[in-house]
């Protein structure tokens, strides 16, 4: 079972072959982290959802997302890669936004390659310096990042919260933005289009535009993600589940969460 948001090492590092093998709804569904995240795809391709925006992936490309960054990503065939999980630390002076950046010279991809295979060396030691030393090698890796950060700033290639913005862009983040921080509370999307002064039709016809999705299915989609975390990974009672994650009633969760997936929320708890 992979745990969602590490928190025993200052750095952890996942495979995307491994991460997947809790389901598709571990790296498709809306979901966030409440630590800074580094996804580094080094063979295959798919679709990235970051913020309400939708892009292609293939080899050589990294994503940066910083904490509470709503995203997914779906796969055409398979695809390896590492995820880090970083330091929730203002020290380190991550990005303030998302980044994707395709790594096109080799020297680049043996460097942040490297950087992650050193990372995670240190995680399987259990050296008692271990942790000290991951924290400069996450501090390396930020440096790394603000560097090509900087270079590409004024390409096409700076990532999502860079170019390319355009009204429907920021309303689509905003509205993601929203749903991070909401979507515990029982409200729909008219909620949501109030709080943006836009109509919920003008909202979900944006959010199709941007990311494939309605605004209602990227809102369902972080309410089931959240419950599927809750039910495979702790012991929450299946009320509570449906509580912390903005259903109505436990009732109402049962049936949406059978409609969704063919299984009730208890046969999915004990599932494979």
């Amino acid at each position: 079972m992979l745990p969602p948001e590490p928190e025993s090492s200052p750095v952890e590092v996942v495979s995307i072959a491994r991460m997947a093998q809790g389901g598709r709804w571990r790296t498709e569904a809306m979901r966030s982290y409440d630590r800074p995240v580094l996804v580094w795809f080094t063979r295959g391709q798919g679709r990235l959802t970051v913020g309400g925006r939708n892009s292609g992936y293939g080899p050589h490309n990294m994503i940066f997302l910083p904490r509470q960054s709503m995203h997914g990503f779906s796969t055409t065939g398979p695809v390896l890669g590492s995820v880090v999980f970083l330091p929730d630390d203002e020290s380190f002076d991550w990005p303030a936004e998302p980044l994707h950046m395709r790594l096109h010279e080799v020297q680049q991809q043996r460097e942040l390659t490297g950087m992650i295979d050193a990372m995670q060396r240190e995680v399987a030691s259990g050296c008692q310096h271990a942790h000290r030393a991951l924290t400069y090698h996450a501090g390396l890796l930020s440096v790394w990042l603000a560097r090509k950060s900087d270079a590409l700033a004024d390409t096409h290639e700076a990532g999502h919260g860079r170019g390319g913005d355009s009204a429907a862009h920021r309303l689509a983040e905003a509205y993601t933005a929203l749903v991070e921080r909401d979507f515990r509370r029982a409200d729909g999307v008219q909620h949501y289009a109030s709080l943006l002064g836009v109509t919920p039709t003008h909202l979900s016809r944006v959010c199709r535009k941007v990311s494939g999705r309605p605004a209602l299915d990227i809102l369902t989609d972080r309410r089931h993600f959240e419950a599927k975390r809750l039910l495979k990974d702790t012991n929450v009672q299946i009320a509570v589940v449906a509580q912390q994650c903005g259903f109505a009633s436990a009732a109402y969760f049962t049936r949406a969460f059978r409609a969704r997936t063919g299984q009730s929320p208890s046969q999915f708890r004990n599932g494979a």
